[in-house]
C-alpha cells in the first residue's frame, strides 16, 4: 500500500525515538562528572589514592640515649668535694627534693672554713641533672635536652645584679657545654660564681660554684671558681654514662 509523504514522515519520527533516548541516556552518563555514577566513582578513587598510607602517617623519633640518672650526691667524688668545700656541713652532700629520681635529682654541699685571724672562706657547690625522653609530639630526648640547655643558659645570663658576666663554649664536658663567670655582692661580700650548662646524650647537667672571702678573707679568684667548676661538671657528666652502663 502507497502511504502519503505526511504519515511516512511522522512513522519514522516515531521510529527514531527510542534511539534517540538511548544515545541521550549513554550520553548523560558518561558525561555527568558531578552527578552522574561514574563521575561520583572518579572522584572516590581520586580521595582514596591521596590518603596517605599508615606508614606515612606514623611518626617515629630517636630513642632516648640514657634510661637512669645517678646518685646525684655521689656523682661527685669525696675527693672533690673536700677540696671544692672545705669544712661542708654535710659531707655527702644534701640531696635535692624530687618527685621523680628517673627524670630529676641533685644535691648541694657548703661550707665555711675559719682561717683564724686571716677570715673565712665559704664556699657552695650545687649540681643537678634532668633526663629527657623521647616524645613524638615533643622530639627526642636529645633535642629536648638541646632545647632546655638553652633556656636554662638564659636563666644564668639573666640573673639580678651579675656583674662581669661571661659565657664560653667549653669542651671535653659532655657533647656540648657553655660555662658562665660572674660575680654577685650580697650579704656584704663579693661572691665570684662559676656555673656550667652541659648536655650528655638526652641529660641536661646543671652545676654551681661559688665562694666568698669573709672577715677579710681574700675574695676567690675567677679562674680558681671556674676551674673548680669545670672539674666537677666533667665527673658529673662521667657519671651519668657510669649510671647506665
Amino acid at each position: 500500500m502507497q502511504r502519503s509523504a505526511p504519515r511516512l514522515t511522522r512513522i519514522l519520527a516515531c521510529a527514531a525515538v527510542p534511539v534517540m533516548l538511548v544515545v541521550a541516556g549513554c550520553s548523560s552518563d558518561s558525561g555527568d562528572g558531578g552527578s552522574g555514577k561514574t563521575g561520583s566513582k572518579d572522584k572516590a578513587g581520586a580521595s582514596a589514592s591521596a590518603s596517605p598510607s599508615p606508614s606515612q602517617t606514623t611518626k617515629t623519633v630517636e630513642p632516648a640515649r640514657f634510661a637512669k640518672l645517678p646518685q646525684a650526691c655521689k656523682a661527685i667524688s669525696a675527693k672533690s668535694t673536700a677540696s671544692l668545700v672545705p669544712k661542708a656541713k654535710t659531707k655527702n652532700g644534701t640531696p635535692a627534693p624530687s618527685s621523680d629520681l628517673t627524670s630529676r635529682t641533685g644535691c648541694s654541699w657548703n661550707g665555711l672554713a675559719d682561717l683564724g685571724v686571716k677570715g673565712s672562706q665559704y664556699r657552695w657547690l650545687d649540681v643537678s641533672f634532668y633526663r629527657y625522653e623521647s616524645d613524638v609530639s615533643l622530639g627526642s630526648g636529645q633535642e629536648r635536652a638541646q632545647e632546655n640547655l638553652a633556656k636554662e643558659l638564659a636563666k644564668i645570663e639573666e640573673t639580678p645584679g651579675a656583674k662581669k658576666l661571661r659565657t664560653t663554649t667549653a669542651t671535653g664536658i659532655g657533647e656540648e657545654a657553655k660555662t658562665v663567670a660572674y660575680q654577685l655582692h650580697k650579704t656584704d661580700e663579693d661572691f665570684v660564681y662559676g656555673s656550667v650548662v652541659a648536655r650528655t646524650g638526652n641529660v641536661l647537667v646543671l652545676l654551681s660554684y661559688n665562694g666568698a672571702g669573709y672577715a677579710g678573707a681574700a675574695t676567690p679568684t675567677e679562674k680558681t671558681v671556674m676551674e673548680g667548676a669545670v672539674k666537677a661538671a666533667k665527673e658529673a657528666v662521667a657519671a651519668v654514662a657510669a649510671a647506665n652502663k
